[in-house]
C-alpha cells in the first residue's frame, strides 16, 4: 500500500504544479511549436519514469534498435494502466496514444494529453472512431508517431492470452504510409492489476519487432495485416515469457 499512496501523492503534486507549466508551454508553443513539443515530451517522461521507480518494476527491453527515425504506427497488447507509462517513457519521438474518450472526464490529465497529440476515441460511435482515425493519420503526416492498443481495451484474461485486434486501427499506417512497429508486453499486470490497489514490485518486458510497412503488402496481405500482427506479438510474448 505504501507504494499506492505515494504514487497517488507524485500524481497528485504533478497534475497540482503542472498547470502552470502547461500555461507557460502554451506561451512558448506559439514561438516555438517543435522546441515546446518536445520540452513538454521530457516532462511527461520524467513524470513517467518517476511513478516507475516509485512502482519499483525492472524493465527488460529488447529491439529498441528496430524501431525507424521516422513517425510510425506502435501497436501493442495491453494488459496494464501502466503499459502506457512503460512505453512512453521510452519515446524518442513525438507521439500520440489513442485512448479511450473517458479519459476526458479528468481535467487537467486531459489537458496534458491533448498537448501531446493523443486522440480520444469513441468506441460507440463509428462515425467519432473514423474521425479520430482520420486526425491520427494527420498527426503521421506531420511527423507524430502514434501508438494503439488494437484489443480495444485492456484484456483481462489469462495470462499470455489477447482479444481479437480491431483492423481499423492498421488504416492509420495504410493510409499515411508509415510503419508499423509491434510491441510485445509480458508481466505489466503483475504490478497492479492481479492485487488492486497493491502495487507490486515486478519484472517486465517490452520487445519492439521489425517494423512491417504496409505499402509493401499486396493487396490480400493488407487485409490480413490485423491478424499477421497480432500472431506475432502472440509468438513474441509467449516466448518472453521465460525472461519474466
Amino acid at each position: 500500500m505504501i507504494r499506492f499512496i505515494l504514487l497517488v501523492l507524485f500524481l497528485f503534486s504533478f497534475l497540482l504544479f503542472g498547470l502552470p507549466v502547461l500555461a507557460i508551454e502554451w506561451i512558448y508553443s506559439k514561438f516555438n511549436r517543435e522546441a515546446s513539443d518536445y520540452q513538454c515530451l521530457r516532462i511527461v517522461q520524467w513524470a513517467f519514469k518517476g511513478i516507475l521507480k516509485i512502482t519499483g518494476v525492472s524493465v527488460t527491453v529488447i529491439g529498441e534498435e528496430n524501431i525507424p527515425d521516422e513517425p510510425v504506427l506502435f501497436i501493442a497488447n495491453h494488459r496494464s494502466y501502466f503499459d502506457i507509462l512503460l512505453t512512453y517513457s521510452r519515446c524518442k519521438r513525438l507521439t500520440g496514444y489513442v485512448a479511450k474518450k473517458e479519459m476526458l472526464r479528468y481535467p487537467v490529465l486531459r489537458d496534458w494529453m491533448r498537448r501531446l497529440y493523443c486522440i480520444f476515441l469513441d468506441r460507440d460511435n463509428p462515425k467519432e472512431g473514423l474521425k479520430g482515425i482520420l486526425k491520427a493519420i494527420d498527426h503521421v503526416k506531420n511527423g507524430i508517431s502514434i501508438c494503439i492498443f488494437p484489443e480495444g481495451t485492456r484484456n483481462d484474461g489469462e495470462e499470455l492470452s489477447m482479444l481479437p485486434f480491431h483492423s481499423g486501427s492498421f488504416k492509420i499506417a495504410e493510409k499515411a504510409g508509415c510503419a508499423i512497429v509491434p510491441v510485445s508486453l509480458n508481466n505489466t499486470h503483475t504490478m497492479f492489476e492481479c492485487h488492486i490497489p497493491r502495487i507490486e514490485k515486478t519484472h517486465v518486458v517490452i520487445e519492439y519487432g521489425r517494423p512491417i510497412y504496409p505499402k509493401e503488402m499486396d493487396k490480400e496481405a493488407k487485409k490480413r495485416i490485423a491478424a499477421h500482427c497480432q500472431n506475432i506479438i502472440q509468438e513474441t510474448i509467449e516466448r518472453n515469457q521465460a525472461l519474466v
